[in-house]
């Protein structure tokens, strides 16, 4: 029994190692970092909005909207890229099948950001 626990010794030293230099990275800024915030370190980024006193208060959707569909086309666009790197790989049959599945696969995508262009999803007011 006792060789089979030293099998996972690698485990715990490195589970130690992963909690102390969390435990390190959480401990040091409270302790040497500067605690002098100013007007510019407290006023709203990322969102544009000033903070609001209440949580439950409604927020734009079309905040949401648009970081959605970032999101949607920014993974379709990196789908592309192992698909061109592989496809040459393939053999004739099996690039002719490739390209056209992709092309449908564009042809998909194409049609919901012109779906989404016609709706309004894209327009700010």
């Amino acid at each position: 029994m006792n060789a089979f626990l030293l099998e996972y010794l690698p485990v715990i030293i490195f589970a130690g190692i992963a909690a102390f230099i969390g435990v390190l990275f959480i401990a040091l800024p409270m302790l040497l970092a500067p605690k002098s915030p100013d007007s510019e370190k407290l006023s709203a980024y990322e969102c544009g909005f000033n903070a609001f006193d209440d949580a439950r208060m409604k927020f734009d959707v079309r905040f949401y909207l648009v970081s959605i569909l970032f999101i949607i086309f920014d993974l379709e666009v990196a789908f592309l890229f192992p698909w061109a790197v592989s496809m040459f790989d393939l053999s004739h049959a099996g690039m002719i099948f490739a390209f056209w599945s992709m092309m449908v696969f564009l042809g998909v995508l194409t049609i919901g950001f012109i779906y989404e262009w016609k709706k309004g999803a894209l327009e700010w007011e």
